[in-house]
């Protein structure tokens, strides 16, 4: 093939359970991811040297976004490279859908999205297993950005395992113009819980439950995110968007991740007009749902 295609989605985290930091300085997390919508592309061709451009769609700004190897996509195509074996090189495009440092893994989806992309431009026909390995050499989110759906995350994130969901979510995503230090989040974590034990983190059994039943009055009551009052010491003004979107009728809100996006799960897409006008005047408002696959050719 000259070249592959390959899209990606943005993730939420419906849950995030954080422990106590560990002596390596990672906190253990217990989460429960879900893919939605929201999606980016990288194009993969064949090239005697590295290269990146990128550009945004749907009113995604991708001024901040790097071009040099410090982008997880490039750094992904290299290292599946070298695991293969292979003395191949590709330019890189990205068509960015999905919000920058907004905490919906966008750098991570453009990871995976490469892996997928140059194992199918290769030829290598290295298992997804294998890629999921490669993937979570590169950080947390991305082996999830493999997989897609909704799913567990254990260890840092990493260790991902489907989770069943028999529901179709539909959700406001609100993202700003801003961004959060998700190193700082979790500093600040360790300084709300300095001197008192912090329990082991674990995904709420109604979650599981909620997802297998497909219910969305049961996952409205069952979200959570542990971070989100550090977040919120960080950005207290995320606060009035968050009871903005709860008295627009929103069935529950809350931070994704460290943030700042903050998710406002809503009955159907009418309902999500409804609440997203309400929001308008915050940040940019877009209408996603999930869950939907993982990384996939176009």
């Amino acid at each position: 093939m000259a070249e592959v295609t390959v899209q990606a989605p943005a993730k939420i985290n419906l849950h995030l359970g954080v422990g106590g930091v560990r002596p390596d300085g990672f906190h253990p997390l217990a989460t429960a991811y879900q893919a939605i919508s929201l999606s980016s592309r990288v194009t993969a061709r064949d090239a005697s040297t590295w290269s990146l451009t990128c550009t945004g769609r749907d009113g995604v700004d991708v001024a901040g976004v790097p071009l040099d190897d410090s982008n997880l996509a490039l750094r992904a195509g290299r290292l599946l490279a070298t695991h293969a074996g292979v003395d191949r090189a590709a330019a890189l495009h990205l068509d960015k859908g999905i919000p920058v440092a907004g905490g919906l893994a966008g750098g991570s989806a453009d990871a995976a999205a490469t892996l997928v992309a140059c194992n199918e431009l290769w030829d290598l026909k290295l298992s997804r297993e294998t890629l999921a390995e490669l993937a979570a050499e590169l950080g947390s989110d991305v082996p999830f950005g493999l997989y897609g759906g909704s799913a567990s995350g254990h260890g840092r994130g990493e260790e991902v395992e489907p989770l069943t969901d028999a529901g179709r979510y539909q959700w406001v995503v609100l993202t700003f113009d801003f961004g959060v230090s998700t190193p700082a989040a979790y500093a600040e974590f360790d300084v709300l819980h300095a001197g008192s034990e912090v329990p082991e983190p674990e995904i709420p059994p109604a979650l599981i439950k909620a997802l297998a039943d497909g219910s969305v009055d049961g996952l409205a009551a069952a979200l959570g995110n542990d971070l989100q009052p550090a977040t919120l010491r960080l950005r207290p003004d995320l606060a009035v968007p968050l009871t903005a979107g709860r008295e627009a009728s929103a069935l529950a809100a809350l931070v994704s991740g460290s943030g700042p996006t903050c998710l406002f799960l809503v009955r159907d897409a009418e309902h999500g007009a409804q609440v997203a006008a309400a929001l308008a005047d915050f940040g940019h408002a877009r209408l996603a749902s999930g869950p939907v696959p993982g990384a996939e050719v176009l």
